[in-house]
């Protein structure tokens, strides 16, 4: 059975994997299972819930919830019901909840905990539309969403005849979610998902990751994230058994204990994990990290499918039992593959965790999308590192004389919700979707992606400058933790940098530098600036002349969705950071000559 709705996924898997585990969450130290005919059963009686509540088909629901079993049960009670599922982050603040709130006309809104409670339940008393608000955990005075399941397990055997009308009359191209882009710039915008746009999507990627019934898939990007939601389908309609990691902090423990054969990242998880090992191989001593830093510096030269000779390959195995073993080990030692996107990923962490026989799939898509356009495979004939790869099945794609990446196929959103000049804008007269990212094709089929078209950037000389290509040059040095490109209408580039404070004190006391206890303090001390201008210089030979960095300044506070430099989906919010150091900018600037 090849699924066409969202909800077929989940007939296929009763179907196909009976008695099989489908999800897992651990809790108090012990990971609790559903079963395939669980998963099912729990789904169904929500939905019928939620039409024994009186919602009807094409009523809106919202879920703000981290990664949890539960999650997908109200996802797939809803897709039967006809009702469109509005997946929100949870690391958005009051008045972004507000805004969906009214935006969307959700008569429900789900939360998992007792923060989230406490933040939404004040601004859903305002909203006249919004006629229920439960939880997922227990708490004093809200309602848990365990009464809908009630209603559903007690339903009429009208309510049940009703929710198998609702299911057979539902058609592909109904809208089935609307996910709500987490917008470095203005309000975030509805994207309309239809039950065809998922459903093609992730059945074009299926045939990539190639799991099966036996695999252990490790989730992390969250579910509301278009990409965990791709995952989340696959994964299923693979057979194997979803595992929710149970925060960023215990990655690396949960792959080890469910031996996790696949896992999804982001490519900022993918830093974090580089940073940790490398850190460990900082720390140690004579020989032994003599062939930890050989290892790494072998790979980052990594090229598969032999292209690099047979005298690298021999080394490459040697530096695969001495260290590579262990860096697998450390993350389970059984994964076979990541998918990574929603992000630029850093060449340099593509070709060591490669080398490393971790394989990276890199893709790029957007929510528009649902959200894959191009993946870049495992095959010798459609594989290219530091692209983001080929077009996946279903998808058209071709580079407009800007530069702008246009793609049209069944992945495709119909548009944003009650936002139709909008949606005009971003469909040409022939269908074409503009992406709003500009790149170009190399080999006649691996796509590049060059940067946002809207954050490119001109100097005063007439020079482009693309940022995101140079934020990630930077990334690659140890000392440099968050960066921002800036110059528009100026005379040169600069930027500001977020330097890796946890490497720059342990450089600090490696070199007998004294520096203050403070961040703030740590950055001005003078051996620390004179250490960043070398960093720079270093990082300036390897690009063109006028994207070379002529200043920068460096500030002591971390970036996060939580203080507003990124959004939920942790992606740089250009003018929110350009306004908090605007300050420092003009210092930048103002001896400009």
């Amino acid at each position: 059975m090849v699924p066409t709705r969202n909800f077929d996924l989940l007939e296929r898997f009763t179907t196909k994997f009976p008695g099989k585990n489908a999800l897992s969450e651990k809790i108090k130290g012990e990971w609790n299972f559903y079963s395939s005919e669980k998963y099912s059963q729990i789904s169904h009686q929500f939905g019928l819930g939620l039409l024994e509540l009186g919602f009807k088909k094409g009523d809106k629901i919202i879920t703000v919830t981290n990664n949890r079993p539960q999650w997908n049960f109200v996802d797939m009670g809803m897709s039967m019901a006809g009702i469109v599922h509005v997946p929100v982050f949870t690391s958005m603040n009051a008045e972004e909840y507000n805004y969906i709130m009214k935006h969307s006309d959700a008569k429900m809104v789900i939360v998992s905990d007792q923060k989230l409670y406490e933040m939404i339940q004040p601004e859903a008393k305002k909203i006249k539309a919004v006629e229920h608000l439960f939880t997922f955990d227990t708490i004093e005075g809200a309602k848990h969403w365990s009464d809908v399941l009630e209603k559903g397990k007690h339903a009429s055997s009208e309510t049940r005849e009703k929710l198998e009308a609702i299911k057979n009359e539902i058609l592909p191209d109904e809208v089935v979610s609307i996910i709500y882009t987490s917008g470095t710039t203005g309000r975030p915008k509805g994207v309309m998902l239809t039950h065809k746009n998922l459903v093609s999507n992730f059945l074009a990627a299926s045939d990539v990751f190639k799991l099966n019934e036996t695999d252990r898939y490790l989730a992390i990007i969250p579910v509301c994230h278009v990409g965990g939601r791709l995952g989340n389908y696959q994964t299923q309609y693979s057979g194997a058994c979803i595992y929710y990691a149970e925060s960023m902090g215990t990655i690396a423990a949960n792959l080890k204990e469910i031996s996790a054969t696949g896992f999804d990242a982001v490519p900022r998880i993918l830093e974090k994990i580089y940073d940790s090992v490398i850190a460990k191989g900082r720390s140690l001593t004579g020989m032994k990290k003599k062939i930890f830093f050989w290892a790494v510096k072998l790979g980052l030269q990594y090229e598969p499918h032999g292209k690099k000779g047979w005298l690298y390959y021999r080394k490459l195995k040697i530096a695969d039992k001495m260290i590579f073993t262990k860096w697998r080990e450390a993350l389970g030692g059984h994964a076979k593959m990541v998918g990574c996107g929603g992000a630029a990923l850093q060449p340099r962490l593509e070709r060591i965790f490669w080398a490393s026989g971790l394989k990276i799939i890199n893709m790029y898509g957007l929510t528009e999308t649902s959200p894959i356009i191009t993946i870049n495979r495992t095959e010798k004939e459609r594989c290219k590192l530091g692209s983001v790869g080929t077009v996946i099945d279903g998808v058209e794609l071709k580079i407009a004389d800007d530069g702008e990446i246009l793609c049209k196929g069944d992945c495709v959103m119909p548009g944003y919700y009650k936002d139709e000049a909008q949606t005009k804008s971003v469909f040409d007269e022939e269908g074409w979707f503009h992406t709003g990212d500009v790149g170009h094709m190399e080999d006649g089929k691996f796509l590049m992606i060059t940067d946002r078209k809207k954050e490119i950037f001109k100097l005063s000389s007439g020079k482009y400058v693309a940022p995101q290509q140079i934020e990630n040059r930077i990334k690659e040095s140890a000392f440099v933790d968050q960066v921002m490109v800036v110059g528009e209408h100026q005379k040169f580039a600069s930027a500001l940098l977020v330097p890796d404070f946890s490497y720059l004190k342990e450089w600090c006391v490696n070199n007998n530098i004294k520096n203050g206890k403070k961040r703030e303090e740590l950055i001005k001390v003078p051996e620390v600036v004179t250490m960043m201008n070398e960093e720079i210089a270093k990082i300036n030979e390897s690009l063109l002349e006028w994207e070379r960095l002529k200043r920068f300044r460096m500030v002591h506070e971390e970036w996060s969705p939580a203080t507003g430099e990124l959004s939920a989906s942790l992606k740089l919010k250009r003018k929110v950071v350009a306004e908090r150091y605007s300050k420092l900018l003009e210092s930048i600037y103002s001896k400009a000559t």
